[in-house]
């Protein structure tokens, strides 16, 4: 898949069409974000089969308030739509390669009722 620009106009449909999904939220005059923008990519080229989305929180400020982005750089790591991980800062590439393999291996049936009973107990809460 590689490395995408997501942008309000097409994040909904390619995050959608992918199963695993890592946003890199980022913004031009960030130091860390570029210093985090070539690990990123080099990432990118190793996982073919991954979506690596990178949304600047300048332009697509509706994406970044959707993600509640505090800070940048911010990496969110989603599998069948749902976000798994979330963290600011700079990840070392070694950490991004880590953070894969573990999503990876997931058992999205036990995350998916893991979900299910988090919403229930905010529902009666």
């Amino acid at each position: 898949m590689a490395l995408e620009n997501l942008t309000s106009g097409n994040f909904n449909d390619k995050v959608s069409a992918s199963d695993i999904v890592i946003l890199d939220f980022w913004a031009p005059w960030c130091g860390p974000c570029k210093q985090f923008g070539p690990i990123f990519e080099k990432v990118s080229q190793e996982h073919p089969d991954i979506l690596f989305g990178k949304v600047n929180t300048e332009e697509e400020r509706e994406i970044a308030a959707h993600f509640n982005i505090q800070s940048i750089p911010t990496v969110a790591i989603l599998r069948e739509g749902i976000v798994l991980f979330m963290q600011p800062g700079l990840i070392p590439e070694e950490g991004l390669h880590d953070l894969i393999r573990q999503v990876k291996a997931l058992d999205m049936e036990q995350v998916r009722e893991e979900v299910k009973k988090q919403q229930e107990a905010q529902q009666q809460g």
